[in-house]
C-alpha cells in the first residue's frame, strides 16, 4: 500500500465525509451518524493557527485524518491533544499507526509539546494498543462520558510526555 501522510486542505471535504460516514468510525468517536459535506467544507475551511490536521492517503484517496491541537492559553502551552479516525474499509492495515508516528513526530520535534492527552473508548480495544504502543498511559476512567448507539459508555483519559530525547 503506498501510503502518504500530508497536511489537511479545505478542498479534502468530501474525503473527510467519507471517513467520517462509516459505522466503526461513528462507534469509535464522538461524531454523530450522517455527517453532511457542508459541514466538512466549512470545518476545513477554518483553518485554525493551534490545530494541525492531518491526512493519510492511498492514491489519492483520504483513508484516515488525526487532528492536533495545541491549547492556546498560557498554562496549559505545553499540551496537546488528538483525535483520530481511519476509514473503515482501512482500518487494521497501518493507517493508525502511520498517522500516530507523524502527529507524534509533530509534537515532541517541531511543536515543543510535553504532554499529548486523547479520550477513547474503554471498549475499543484496536485503538487503546495502538495508543500505548505510542506511549500513551491510561491515567483515568470517565464514566458514562458519552451517550452512543442507545446506552451511555465510558471512556479512557490517556496521555503521553515527550521522551528527553525525541527520535
Amino acid at each position: 500500500m503506498n501510503l502518504t501522510i500530508r497536511r489537511a486542505e479545505p478542498s479534502d471535504y468530501e474525503g473527510m465525509q467519507k471517513i467520517f460516514s462509516g459505522p466503526k468510525v461513528i462507534w469509535g468517536t464522538l461524531q454523530l451518524p450522517y455527517p453532511s459535506v457542508d459541514m466538512w467544507r466549512k470545518r476545513l475551511a477554518e483553518n485554525q493557527e493551534n490545530v494541525f490536521e492531518l491526512v493519510a492517503c492511498v492514491e489519492g484517496d483520504i483513508v484516515g485524518q488525526v487532528f492536533l491541537q495545541i491549547f492556546p492559553r498560557p498554562r496549559r502551552k505545553h499540551v496537546g491533544q488528538i483525535g483520530m479516525s481511519v476509514r473503515d474499509d482501512f482500518q487494521g492495515q497501518g493507517v493508525g499507526t502511520a498517522l500516530m508516528q507523524a502527529a507524534v513526530d509533530m509534537a515532541d520535534r517541531w511543536l515543543n509539546v510535553l504532554r499529548l492527552e486523547l479520550d477513547v473508548y474503554t471498549d475499543n480495544e484496536p485503538a487503546v494498543r495502538l495508543y500505548k504502543k505510542f506511549g500513551f498511559e491510561i491515567e483515568g476512567t470517565l464514566k458514562k462520558y458519552a451517550y452512543r448507539d442507545g446506552e451511555y459508555v465510558d471512556v479512557y483519559a490517556m496521555a503521553r510526555f515527550r521522551p528527553e530525547n525525541p527520535s
